[in-house]
């Protein structure tokens, strides 16, 4: 190799690259503190960002239903107010959605506890019966109890030490919780306003953005990457408007049938499914488990035929509505979108479930677009 000035500027930025990477391997637990460190600092922007893509998809629908002929006109007025008005629309509706499913979750959720409770107490007397049948004199039982070394002094201390304890523990706990919820609170305040101005600037910002990176990086490579950003938004769009309208279609499917068949909790088990379709694979039996605890408090019978109606809607919107609503707009094999759900939830909860499918659905075309582009450029056309 020639060593020309362009080749000893690779081969230093090659030796400074193997010194950092020495250090951050032999100082591992600084380095990932401070990368903790930095993600909480930018955590509130992470957030915002993330609220803004989810409000995006209803706020572009919005704006091109009721602007999108105005703005075609060029009409002034149209074309400045399309914006926050679509904006506006969108947070109000998923409002309202939040309030809905609140409204009708909490007070269905309280009866069912209510009712309960109710069964409790009415089996408390047969409780006390059965305990009066095994408590009689000759029983095992009372000759243990009377066995036992009862030392109330002894007992009392041990009380107060738990008492004490306790009270130490529930004051930290409650200062903990309060100052995790304002700290939650002011990271969702920051993130929401961060996530408006993105919306109202977006293609400012897109513009601001492209400017940097091709005054930053070659031009070979910021044609690759903002191809990789069109992908990833275009899947991701697609996967939680397929994934939203999926989850109402299922849940409005269990709530007609749960009615027609006189299932309890109709309405309830109809919302829980529809929020926990949200979570791909493993949410409808999340939901299908709590319908039939609900079920089961009222009629076991029903119970065990409400599993029956989840297999078969669950088979019905398995093999004709996911693929007909959501279609190939992941473009994930199956056993990739476990693995995806596997790994998203375990780092991330539900949360990492819901993003892992459309991120490895990302890195899976852009890594076959790559094999297909090396395997022409090798005139390779047929596998077997």
């Amino acid at each position: 190799m020639e060593l020309n000035r362009e080749n000893m500027k690779k081969i230093a930025a090659l030796i400074a690259f193997a010194v950092l990477l020495c250090l951050g391997l032999q100082h591992l637990s600084t380095v990932l503190a401070f990368l903790g460190e930095s993600v909480g600092m930018v955590y509130p922007f992470l957030l915002g960002g993330a609220i803004a893509f989810i409000l995006n998809v209803p706020m572009s629908f919005i704006e091109r239903s009721l602007f999108g002929k105005a703005k075609e006109k060029k009409n002034k007025m149209a074309v400045r107010m399309a914006r926050p008005v679509s904006l506006v629309i969108s947070i109000c509706f998923l409002a309202v959605v939040i309030l809905v499913v609140v409204l009708v979750v909490a007070p269905e959720l309280g009866n069912t506890f209510a009712s309960v409770g109710r069964r409790i107490e009415a089996n408390i007397p047969v409780l006390q019966k059965w305990l009066g049948e095994i408590l009689r004199e000759d029983s095992p039982v009372i000759s243990w109890v009377n066995s036992i070394d009862f030392q109330p002094q002894k007992m009392l201390n041990t009380v107060m030490d738990m008492l004490k304890n306790g009270a130490d523990g529930f004051l930290s706990s409650t200062i903990s919780v309060t100052m995790g919820i304002v700290n939650t609170a002011m990271n969702f305040g920051i993130g929401f306003i961060f996530a408006c101005y993105v919306l109202l600037q977006k293609e400012k910002l897109s513009v601001q953005v492209k400017k940097a990176m091709y005054a930053i990086l070659p031009e070979k490579a910021v044609t690759y990457c903002l191809h990789a950003c069109s992908l990833a938004h275009h899947i991701f769009a697609s996967f939680i408007a397929g994934q939203c309208i999926e989850a109402v279609i299922l849940g409005s499917m269990f709530f007609v049938t749960m009615t027609i068949f006189r299932f309890p909790y109709a309405l309830l088990v109809g919302v829980l499914i529809s929020f926990t379709a949200l979570i791909p694979v493993f949410g409808g039996f999340i939901g299908c488990g709590v319908g039939f605890f609900l079920i089961l408090m009222v009629n076991p019978v029903q119970a065990f035929a409400f599993l029956i109606l989840f297999l078969v809607l669950q088979q019905i919107e398995g093999n004709f509505i996911y693929p007909h609503v959501v279609g190939n707009s992941v473009g994930l094999p199956s056993i990739w979108v476990l693995a995806a759900v596997t790994v998203g939830g375990s780092l991330m909860g539900i949360a990492g479930m819901l993003v892992f499918i459309p991120l490895v659905s990302v890195f899976y075309t852009l890594f076959r677009e790559w094999v297909y582009g090396r395997l022409k450029k090798k005139k390779i056309r047929k596998i077997s």
